[in-house]
């Protein structure tokens, strides 16, 4: 218990801000039912709420606790106990799941809320300005005591792990860095052959004796592919800064190259059986990514 005591003097919280904030409690209980309700038109805008609040009874067990949640925020009185149960409030949404991004997203609408409030009653700048500052402290370290459980939570599984355990995980997260790092690099190589495979076929084109035709779609697909390639390096970049792993990326890339083929052997009548196979292929692999894109949409919407 002991980082509870030292909280408010991290924060350098003094009783003279509890005092402010004890006086602001009747203001915000009466406005306490307003808040449940933008509140909710706040949290039912993160789309998958209803993952977390499945029924009638929950949300209304829910509206209650978050109301009494509210008005104690002012209750001037932060013991260990207050923040025992706002530690205990953090476990529970770790329990179910709760992403710690809705819990920071709910907090901003806690603090315009309350802060929104205290710019309509104004009434001096010095005591603004404390206000201000008294309400910005209790609700930080509200949040602070919340994200607590899921970096107590995360913490106790890697605690959890026995030394052959977690030198594996270390050295698997350095391999996979190594890797993506690698990958990065390979993108770029097969870039810059594919600007070459660009420049070769325009002096084809220009410079020897092949069709006009056949080499306007040649470099037509190596654009393609270039273009592939571009897009594939902009996913990679994405990953790198913690987004997912963009298959639909790899998959174009494939389909460009494919395309490629099937532009230089539409000419030739002597491919009709490579054209149609490459064709089928194709196919596959515009349905693949079309899969990939619905589950991605999917996941993104919940």
């Amino acid at each position: 218990m002991k980082e509870y005591t030292q909280l408010k003097e991290h924060y350098k919280f003094t009783e003279e801000e509890a005092l402010i904030l004890k006086k602001l409690q009747p203001r915000m209980e009466k406005l306490a039912d307003t808040f449940i309700d933008e509140f909710y038109d706040y949290i039912w805008g993160f789309g998958r709420t209803a993952k977390y609040l499945k029924n009638n009874e929950i949300i209304s067990r829910h509206k209650i606790k978050i109301k009494a949640w509210f008005i104690n925020l002012f209750s001037g009185k932060y013991d260990i106990s207050y923040f025992l149960s706002i530690y205990k409030i953090g476990e529970i949404h770790v329990q179910i799941g709760l992403p710690t991004h809705y819990v920071n997203s709910a907090f901003t609408f806690v603090r315009t809320f309350v802060l929104k409030s205290i710019e309509e009653n104004f009434e001096n700048k010095e005591q603004h300005v404390r206000e201000i500052n008294a309400v910005e402290k209790i609700i930080d370290m509200n949040l602070d005591v919340l994200t607590s459980s899921y970096r107590e939570e995360e913490l106790g599984k890697f605690l959890s792990l026995s030394r052959t355990e977690k030198g594996i995980l270390s050295s698997l997260k350095k391999f996979n860095s190594f890797i993506n790092y690698f990958l990065a690099l390979a993108l770029g190589i097969i870039a810059f052959f594919a600007i070459g495979l660009f420049v070769y076929d325009i002096y084809l084109l220009f410079f020897t004796d092949i069709k006009i035709e056949k080499g306007i779609l040649t470099v037509l697909g190596s654009l393609l592919v270039l273009w592939a390639s571009i897009e594939l390096i902009h996913e990679e970049i994405k990953h790198l800064q913690g987004k997912g792993f963009a298959i639909g990326a790899f998959i174009m890339l494939a389909m460009a190259a494919l395309i490629r083929k099937v532009l230089i052997y539409s000419l030739s009548t002597e491919k009709a059986t490579e054209l149609l196979i490459i064709a089928i292929v194709i196919v596959a692999l515009a349905i693949s990514y079309w899969l990939v894109s619905i589950n991605k949409r999917n996941s993104d919407n919940n």
